[in-house]
């Protein structure tokens, strides 16, 4: 029988490299995985989000807006829904009530001018006398969609009338409320909610979630009108 010698094999290094190859790109896949799942953590931490559940019982994830941003409508509804239920009282709810559930809406130093020309735009509604039979309601028109006048400062015209009736003149007088409202952003919401709350002080507590205040309030035709309430409403 004839031995059979195996032939000698020759040493490539072309297996050697296929697996080197093999073994850096799996590391790179690996490294780049990692990477990627860091940088989701930081966006998350960066960009917090916020669980938001909706009317009809659905929970949605959605991202955190800037301290600063409002939504348009969000402001048009806090500034008409404010101001009707700052400009509207009776004897079930006299002013005097009305004026200190709302004022926690108003910037801390408009507030005392704001009371004192509210009472001059309708005397018989004066917050000392509130067993006058007088009432207020408040008819918006008109809310404008807002303008910013600055970072996070917007203003809104608001057409409205006043209806006002008191003891001896059941048939009531319309007065012309046009203003240009200002508003600002605030970074924590103002009021709060008592035990037994009334349905007005839920109402200002809903408003206050918007995290907005009023700080002047001008005369529509007004065209010098800034954060600074320095005029008379007429």
């Amino acid at each position: 029988m004839q031995l059979l010698k195996p032939e000698n094999k020759k040493n490539s290094p072309l297996p050697l490299l296929a697996v080197g190859t093999f073994g850096l790109h799996l590391f790179t896949l690996l490294l780049l995985i990692f990477h990627g799942s860091m940088l989701q953590q930081l966006g998350r931490q960066l960009t917090p989000q916020t669980l938001v559940q909706l009317v009809d019982g659905r929970t949605i994830t959605v991202d955190a807006q800037p301290n600063l941003e409002r939504q348009p409508e969000a402001i048009r509804r806090f500034v008409g829904e404010t101001m009707s239920l700052m400009l509207t009282w009776s004897q079930q709810q006299p002013p005097t009530q009305v004026w200190e559930i709302t004022s926690q809406l108003v910037a801390d130093d408009f507030k005392q001018k704001l009371k004192s020309e509210i009472t001059t735009l309708n005397p018989d509604s004066q917050f000392e006398n509130v067993n006058r039979g007088a009432e207020n309601v408040l008819v918006i028109q008109k809310v404008s969609q807002p303008t910013e006048i600055g970072n996070g400062k917007w203003k809104v015209e608001i057409l409205a009338n006043q209806l006002i009736f008191n003891s001896y003149d059941k048939l009531g007088k319309s007065v012309s409320f046009n203003r240009q409202i200002l508003v600002r952003a605030i970074d924590e919401p103002a009021t709060s909610l008592p035990n037994a709350a009334l349905p007005s002080q839920f109402a200002a507590y809903r408003l206050g979630e918007a995290r907005l205040e009023i700080y002047n309030i001008c005369e529509i035709k007004d065209n010098n009108c800034s954060g600074k309430p320095n005029q008379a409403l007429p």
